[in-house]
């Protein structure tokens, strides 16, 4: 079987009292991602839903030792900003990917582009009123012709 790779997507702010489903929602993803093929995860290091897959594929690692997650960065200047426990998580990722030099106004759009153009799968956690960000990534993904699954907060 071919291995296909698939990105997570998605609301910034994943509020306190939706976290725990959220969570759930995703793990079964990364659970099920596996029997279709899917053995390489990318997500944009940021807070949000970027962040909890990181954390469960690394809690999934002895289940899926083939797992491969890639970090995306938009720039090298963005790891400033990163906490300790930050830099702990990004260093147990398989690879991290930059994508210019400098920074871009634009660059939450370069990130989406890199992300859906690079997947076949688009998992992408939103909410009613989405920001546009997340309305752009899931529209990008329809029109790639991308399997985009929604997780609704």
């Amino acid at each position: 079987m071919q291995e296909k790779t698939c990105c997570v997507t998605g609301y910034r702010d994943i509020p306190a009292d939706k976290l725990n489903e959220v969570r759930r929602e995703l793990e079964r993803e990364v659970k099920a991602a596996p029997e279709d093929g899917y053995r390489e995860f990318l997500m944009f290091f940021g807070e949000g839903a970027g962040m909890l897959l990181a954390r469960i594929i690394n809690e999934q690692r002895e289940q899926y030792p083939g797992i491969y997650l890639e970090a995306v960065l938009p720039h090298p200047r963005y790891c400033e900003r990163f906490s300790r426990a930050e830099w702990e998580l990004i260093s147990k990722s398989n690879g991290i990917k930059v994508l210019c030099e400098e920074c871009q106004q634009d660059y939450p759009l370069s990130v989406t582009r890199y992300l859906v153009g690079q997947s076949e799968r688009v998992i992408a956690v939103c909410v009613e009123q989405d920001d546009r960000a997340t309305l752009y990534s899931m529209d990008y993904a329809r029109t790639m012709k991308r399997d985009l699954r929604i997780i609704k907060i």
